[in-house]
């Protein structure tokens, strides 16, 4: 018997017990084992009935990671599942935590699913651009129909108990968290009442009321406009089809054909890679695992505006009181209102009881002066990118804030260590960039100033997982690591409209290539004013910053959509950019001012400049040591600039381009467009030289 799974008999239930911490994947040790149990509990003659259980936190809740990539070892999952489905004695799964991917397909295979009420269902292979490759896109809509099967399956968002109950997925929830107690009443329960064995691929009513139903093409018209670009949403509705077109074991023949497509695809490294960079980048280098974490319980917020209300939400959403500053009552006010407001639409959604929204808006005091932060934490100050005013802020928490007390700020772009110069503490202050709209975005950007203490650094990456961010750790320069990359993008963008771009062309070759909206749509979305402000910074500090149509529209109140006008217009109530005959004439005006004749572009130029640039860019970054790995940039961008997943990040991507070719293309700019933008990285040029990736470093 495997030393993961064992059987043991309690009176007539034959119970197999899964042991293997900490969530109890589907290694090769657990799927032998299971099958060992299973003969075992066959072969017994006083067992009337089987009941699977595991020890622990959860049910199995998923694939074992560390096989990724790996010959699956037999036995495999299907070989497991399949022989489950066929015991002739019933068998009942007992589910605590979550029954995720192969977990739900191997209590699928069961004749009957009991959970307690906290426990979770769901098939995410999707997120890894497969599709659940054991049966379940064809046992799961034997049990829910085809509208709620789709649903799941192409978002592989999570069901809770009472859902799945109602959907069918579930035979029982009861309450209370001793599952081996609820698990062994049920099989009792089964046996006494002489229940049969109930396999689901048997189960076929669901099956014959869609039959010919549209659904089919209905799900894969939503898809065209949700998962636009991505290989893997498509092949899980062909699957799940075939369970309504094809005999079940036809049907299990075509779901592995189709799991193999995605197998091949290069859509799922990227996924793959971009699933174990969530949880790499929350390791830092030369940060010592028990390097010490302060407390935070409390959170003070400088600037009721869109930034300061979305990161304080992030704080009380997960119980901690936030004090918010303000300058004047009328701010504080409107600052407010809009949370409020956000908490309201979540409730009219059914995310938030009215209750919960009270409960919230209850942990967050307005204050308008700074004597109210001297118990807190941790201070984020959220005011526009101005640094003399940053350093005045900085200066007065200096004073007010108790010692030990971390001063954060959520500037994009300016110097750290020239805001810390501004306290006696420059080792409790560091960056936090949160992404707007910040109650939404997952990406915090932790920036560490020269001075900031490890403990200061580990804090941050800790308060990140608390608020449920994605939390990297770089160094600071300026715009960093993202900021630093898309204003390189930026720039070559608003030249390439210079010389004869429309906006629009230049937007469509991004979006072409998996973002969810190109450079100038994002400006708008931004506001124009922010761009346009740190400009003027940077023009201020000494830097030859030229002039550009983009700050012309700026000057004109064109702030985008804020003001339903930018470099497009927008109707009221929509986002949706239209291409502006204004705009046009603005940018020919803007080419006469500079002497420039326009030339035609095409789409490779678009993708080569726009691109090329952020890879090189990005490679100067980690020779300067401002991202410790690729991997950090490519979460950066992924989580904070919408970079496809399915692409798996700037730096993977150039890896699939061919670092030869990108190398090839920034000399070819070099010579053409010029600017130590297009100045060749000496990593990039270093990697080419030795045959090696991005990856390999």
């Amino acid at each position: 018997m495997s030393e993961v799974v064992s059987y043991n008999r309690e009176g007539n239930i034959g119970v197999i017990t899964v042991n293997y911490p900490p969530v109890n994947a589907l290694g090769q040790a657990v799927r032998s084992g299971l099958l060992a149990a299973l003969e075992q509990g066959q072969k017994d003659t006083e067992a009337k009935g089987l009941l699977l259980v595991c020890e622990g936190r959860t049910f199995i809740a998923g694939a074992d990671i560390r096989e990724f990539g790996k010959p699956m070892q037999e036995p495999t999952l299907p070989t497991l599942v399949n022989t489950f489905e066929n015991s002739d004695k019933p068998l009942v799964a007992a589910i605590h935590g979550t029954a995720l991917g192969g977990g739900l397909e191997t209590a699928l295979s069961c004749h009957y699913r009991v959970a307690v009420s906290s426990a979770k269902v769901g098939l995410p292979e999707v997120k890894l651009g497969l599709l659940p490759g054991a049966g379940g896109t064809q046992r799961l809509p034997r049990l829910t129909g085809a509208q709620k099967a789709l649903e799941m399956i192409t978002t592989g968002e999570f069901v809770g108990a009472n859902d799945a109950l109602a959907l069918g997925i579930l035979d029982a929830v009861e309450d209370g968290d001793d599952i081996r107690a609820v698990g062994m009443a049920y099989a009792q329960k089964v046996v006494d009442e002489g229940k049969p064995v109930r396999r689901v691929r048997d189960i076929t009513d669901k099956i014959e009321a869609d039959k010919g139903s549209d659904v089919f093409d209905q799900f894969r018209d939503e898809l065209k406009k949700k998962a636009r670009g991505l290989f893997s949403p498509f092949k899980c509705v062909d699957a799940v089809e075939a369970a309504f077109n094809l005999p079940f074991d036809e049907g299990m023949k075509r779901e592995r054909e189709l799991f193999m497509e995605c197998m091949e695809s290069p859509q799922r490294a990227g996924l793959i890679h971009s699933f174990f960079g969530e949880r790499e980048v929350s390791k830092v280098k030369g940060l010592p695992k028990d390097t010490p974490v302060r407390d935070v319980k409390s959170v003070g917020i400088i600037g009721a505006g869109t930034m300061g209300g979305g990161i304080a939400m992030n704080f009380v959403n997960v119980g901690i009181p936030v004090t918010i500053v303000e300058v004047k009552q009328e701010a504080l006010d409107k600052g407010l209102a809009i949370i409020r407001r956000n908490y309201e639409n979540s409730a009219k959604k059914g995310k938030l009881t009215q209750e919960q929204v009270e409960q919230r808006m209850a942990l967050i005091t307005p204050s308008l002066t700074y004597d109210d932060f001297r118990d807190v934490d941790l201070v984020i100050e959220a005011v526009f990118e101005n640094m003399a005013i940053k350093k005045e802020i900085f200066a007065k928490l200096d004073e007010v804030c108790k010692p030990g007390a971390i001063l954060a700020s959520n500037t994009s772009t300016l110097d750290i260590d020239e805001i810390a110069s501004a306290t006696k503490r420059p080792e409790d202050v560091v960056g936090m960039h949160f992404f707007s709209p910040a109650n939404v975005m997952k990406l915090l950007e932790n920036v560490r100033g020269s001075k900031t203490s490890d403990e200061v650094k580990a804090t941050v990456m800790a308060v990140a997982k608390k608020i449920k961010k994605v939390g990297v750790m770089v160094g600071n320069c300026y715009g960093f690591v993202g900021n630093r990359m898309l204003h390189k993008r930026g720039t070559e963008a608003m030249s390439l409209v210079d010389e004869g771009a429309t906006p629009q062309q230049v937007d469509k070759v991004l979006t072409d290539l998996g973002f969810p909206m190109g450079q100038f749509a994002m400006s708008d979305l931004a506001g124009i004013d922010v761009g346009y402000r740190i400009r003027e910074e940077r023009r201020k500090s000494g830097e030859n910053i030229p002039a550009s149509w983009m700050d012309k529209l700026a000057e004109q109140g064109r702030l985008g959509q804020k003001t339903q006008a930018g470099v497009y217009k927008y109707e009221e109530g929509s986002r949706k950019p239209i291409p502006d005959p204004e705009v046009e004439q603005l940018i020919e005006e803007f080419r006469k001012e500079q002497g420039i004749t326009p030339r035609e572009i095409t789409d490779q130029e678009i993708l080569e400049r726009c691109m090329y640039v952020m890879i090189n860019e990005g490679a100067k970054i980690l020779e300067e040591g401002i991202a410790d790995r690729p991997l950090d940039i490519d979460i950066v961008w992924i989580y904070g600039y919408g970079f496809p997943a399915y692409r798996g990040g700037p730096m993977f991507w150039a890896d699939q381009e061919g670092l030869d070719s990108i190398l090839s293309a920034v000399k070819k700019y070099q010579d053409t467009v010029g600017g130590e933008q297009w100045e060749p990285a000496a990593l990039l040029e270093k990697l080419v030289a030795d045959g090696r990736k991005f990856a390999d470093l």
